[in-house]
């Protein structure tokens, strides 16, 4: 199954919701500047899916920032994969790594920092944070949404 693509074929036309993130493809295009280090931050601030045990639902913060090598990720696309999950199952930690991995798979980035932000549940919250690469010395990563929180994973 296509997981990603070099082209855009959604963008500017009706499409289906996918029924799960793995029948979603991201679709990518190319960086206009790929000798130029730059932060690019994608923020789903109503992310959802489903506990896979009880069904209940989970809401989250999903911010993505990253810094492009040769590709992009086209906004519908990410709109579109993390839709897929309102009525997907799985856990708070799988869900955040999903989404990174895929991401990494497509876009191939020189650095990735995915951050889940999810609403307590019975009293608990959980936060999670996964990167990989490094971040370039000439860029900085911006101000995370949310003051009272910091992000320092290690990949």
């Amino acid at each position: 199954m296509e997981r990603y693509r070099r082209t855009i074929t959604q963008l500017g036309r009706p499409t289906v919701l996918p029924s799960s993130p793995e029948e979603a493809v991201l679709e990518t295009f190319s960086n206009p500047y790929p000798g130029r280090h730059y932060v690019v931050r994608l923020t789903a601030p109503e992310f959802t899916s489903l506990c896979p045990i009880t069904n209940q639902p989970d809401f989250a913060l999903i911010v993505v920032d990253y810094v492009p090598d040769l590709w992009l990720v086209e906004s519908k696309s990410f709109k579109l994969f993390i839709a897929s999950f309102r009525n997907y199952g799985t856990f708070q930690e799988q869900g955040t790594v999903y989404i990174h991995d895929r991401l990494k798979e497509a876009l191939v980035p020189k650095y990735l920092r995915v951050i889940g932000v999810w609403n307590a549940r019975g009293g608990i919250g959980i936060d999670v944070c996964i990167q990989s690469g490094d971040l370039p010395s000439d860029c900085q990563l911006l101000p995370l949404p949310f003051s009272n929180k910091t992000f320092n994973c290690l990949p």
